[in-house]
């Protein structure tokens, strides 16, 4: 298996780029990492399993994602898409510009056929630990309910096979629980999915129940999912910053902040996105997987570890091969 890693891709590259390819090259062995650079010095010495590929450009935070791939296209996340596609990389990692990674996913990797959009697909944490896998939170702003349809079914392949969840649970992002709310989309999509064998359809879920994990997959279009993204993470920062203030006001509240310590460190450790890597771009035709901007070296090593699933699983041949018979259930 070979597995390709962006090493400008997020806040702190190259640094945790290279360190978690190094531990991840330690780890496992029987898995060769390519580092994509500017500069080959990045490559950590003295590990047989790791190979540089030399690029001489790089796309920024700010560049403008369609022009960026289109002009660079001798960059970082050019290359890497590339390299899925010509199988020269089992799977791609970065945690650069999300638009541009889209744009060269679609231009370069290619679609699963039957997936007419892509979706971008974190996974939440949840306050019961397991996780929850949400699609799409940007990749599509805009969507039809038959995307909808295909994103319920490419997040319960991909939970099934990579998290290992039994007859995964999905459920439709929505603003009341009750048969019949929310948009011409939702409740179009809700139809679709009530009638979709393949996947364990339970209904509607509210935003305020998402932390509670409700469901395995949850689905949405891009635009109301990218809100629930950027919402969740800035209540959490804003309620540890919080306790930080208040666990650090006077005596009493450090004395109070080393008794509980034990147990706030769990509590953030299972709400660590950290833990799960990061979000797949399911529907192309290879293994892509967004890495969160600000992620450590922990997160980019979990990166590595949940492509090595992604490809060991065969996840893309596994939704290939359900949407082929859904397309021909029905045309007869």
């Amino acid at each position: 298996m070979r597995i390709a890693f962006d090493a400008h891709g997020g806040d702190h590259a190259p640094d945790a780029v290279t360190e978690a390819v190094r531990l991840a090259a330690s780890e496992w062995p029987d898995t060769t990492f390519i580092l994509i650079g500017r500069d080959e010095s990045l490559l950590p010495e003295g590990v047989p399993n790791l190979e540089f590929r030399r690029v001489s450009e790089q796309i920024e935070a700010d560049d403008e994602p369609v022009k960026a791939v289109r002009r660079k296209k001798d960059s970082s996340i050019v290359v890497g898409c590339q390299m899925v596609k010509k199988r020269e990389a089992d799977a791609f990692i970065s945690g650069g510009n999300t638009g541009a990674l889209m744009a060269a996913g679609l231009f370069y990797t290619g679609r699963i056929k039957g997936v007419d959009r892509p979706a971008l697909a974190p996974v939440f944490p949840t306050l019961s630990g397991k996780g929850m896998l949400v699609l799409d939170v940007g990749a599509n702003p805009e969507a039809r309910p038959e995307h909808l349809r295909q994103y319920a079914c490419m997040g319960s392949i991909y939970v099934e096979k990579v998290l290992g969840y039994t007859k995964p649970r999905v459920g439709l992002l929505n603003i009341g629980t009750e048969v019949g709310k929310g948009t011409e989309l939702a409740k179009e999509a809700f139809a679709l999915l009530e009638k979709e064998k393949s996947i364990h359809f339970i209904g509607n879920i509210e935003a305020r129940d998402v932390l509670s994990g409700p469901c395995d997959v949850l689905v949405c279009d891009g635009f109301s999912g990218n809100i629930l993204l950027k919402n969740t993470e800035g209540v959490a920062k804003a309620i540890f910053d919080r306790l930080k203030q208040e666990f650090t006001r006077n005596l009493s509240a450090k004395l109070a902040a080393a008794i509980l310590k034990p147990r706030l460190k769990r509590f953030k450790e299972e709400m660590d996105y950290t833990e799960h890597g990061g979000a797949p771009l399911l529907g192309l035709a290879g293994p892509v997987i967004k890495a969160h901007g600000s992620s450590d070296a922990k997160a980019f090593f979990n990166a590595a570890r949940q492509a090595r699933l992604f490809v060991e699983r065969g996840v893309i041949a596994e939704i290939e091969h359900e949407l082929t018979q859904q397309e021909e259930l029905t045309s007869k």
